[in-house]
């Protein structure tokens, strides 16, 4: 190598290509700063208790040490969790006597005490940031159906529901669980065609008849989940009945297989 490529080789980058990067590494420079100072005159606070925590978009200790997280062992089809560990694969007498349509569930949490204030104050509250926190849970706990869908859908809302609420948690969490690894979120699947009266109060067959030819396809979207697997999303499970109405549909409409990811489920005893 003579003297001439030697000094080529360890010359400096050229002045041009350097100033490039440097500006191609301002708007991240500048988000840092802009986090920092947001930081600093509104600092993260818990997103239930208020208490002043390092991060936004989250829990502190005590409040997150409150959550009934949902772990294995648990229901396959149900998602409920077991006492005990059955073995592998095994479904509840409650998944026997009455089988779901849907193929697999999962909740991140049990819906009682905080897991019930906050997804109140989404819905009610009008605090869809509360989406963000959620669905990073729903992400965790959802692992293994996220990996083999090929969509997230929403329940969805009744026009008139929609318009007093102003949002669709159930279509607010399935945006976060998919920025937080999971396929694309596809919000116009589903329409709800009849607007039905509230799910509280009704027992298990009237929560069924209530909602019976509530939901049906969007014209048009019936090739987006033809032989598809298409994960359905909401924030909680009661009955099963919501759920239950929509898988319906999406499997008439041709969905290979639906399985179904809410943030919440109400466990019953025994």
């Amino acid at each position: 190598m003579t003297e001439t490529q030697n000094a080529a080789q360890y010359a400096p980058e050229d002045d041009g290509q350097a100033r490039l990067a440097a500006w191609r590494r301002l708007p991240a420079l500048f988000a840092g700063v802009r986090r920092a100072g947001l930081n600093m005159l509104y600092p993260p606070i818990c997103l239930h208790c208020s208490q002043a925590i390092s991060a936004p978009h989250a829990l502190c200790p005590a409040c997150w040490r409150s959550l009934g997280f949902i772990t294995r062992p648990c229901c396959e089809r149900l998602g409920a969790p077991f006492a005990t560990d059955p073995g592998a694969g095994v479904v509840s007498p409650a998944a026997i006597a009455d089988p779901p349509p849907w193929s697999r569930a999962r909740a991140a949490v049990r819906y009682d005490g905080v897991a019930r204030d906050l997804v109140h104050a989404m819905k009610f509250g009008d605090r869809p940031d509360i989406a963000h926190l959620l669905g990073r849970m729903m992400a965790t706990a959802g692992a293994g159906l996220l990996a083999e869908a090929d969509l997230l859908t929403p329940t969805p809302l009744h026009r008139t529901r929609l318009w007093s609420r102003r949002f669709n948690q159930a279509a607010a969490l399935a945006a976060a669980v998919s920025r937080h690894g999971g396929p694309p979120a596809v919000p116009d699947i589903l329409r709800r065609v009849r607007r039905t009266a509230p799910q509280v109060g009704l027992t298990r067959t009237a929560r069924a008849s209530n909602l019976r030819g509530a939901f049906v396809v969007a014209p048009g979207a019936r090739a987006r989940i033809v032989g598809k697997r298409v994960l359905l999303v909401d924030d909680v499970m009661t009955s099963g009945a919501t759920a239950a109405a929509a898988t319906r549909a999406l499997l008439k409409a041709g969905a290979a297989q639906v399985d179904v990811l809410t943030f919440a489920l109400v466990v019953r005893a025994g």
